[in-house]
């Protein structure tokens, strides 16, 4: 009898594959001990990320808000309008300034570059604690 241990699973858009990783290596295996590991799902376009999220399966998106062509704000806002039921999104900005584009994209959380890796793992595992406990990703 084998049992296999829960997982979330994570998209990261960017067309920065250096972004990328440092997502992937902020977050690590498991954000936070209280929680699932988690498994990646890397896409470099909109196009792939949109449809990547339309066929489901998707805990948390996290989002480059500086990716080329089309930045993780406007994409997380197609997100929250075309997707039925989207998972929690994370827009990584390029200032903190930028933090009201955040609001009107509808991302639940916001880091901006450069990365830190404690404040995208704590936003990662705040999202996934929501969204396990079926908590509205919305405030």
């Amino acid at each position: 009898m084998s049992s296999t241990e829960p997982t979330m699973t994570i998209l990261v858009y960017s067309d920065d594959r250096t972004t990328r990783e440092q997502v992937r290596l902020a977050v690590g295996r498991r954000p936070a001990a209280d929680l699932p590991k988690v498994e990646f799902v890397e896409v470099a376009t909109p196009s792939v990320a949109i449809r990547t999220l339309d066929a489901g399966g998707i805990d948390i998106a996290v989002l480059d808000g500086e990716a080329v062509p089309a930045g993780g704000m406007g994409l997380a806002r197609t997100i929250k309008e075309e997707i039925y039921n989207a998972p929690p999104v994370l827009v990584l900005i390029g200032r903190p300034q930028d933090a009201w584009l955040a609001t009107w994209s509808r991302a639940e959380a916001v880091v901006s570059h450069p990365l830190d890796p404690i404040a995208v793992a704590n936003a990662v595992a705040d999202l996934m604690r929501r969204r396990s406990s079926g908590v509205p990703a919305t405030s």
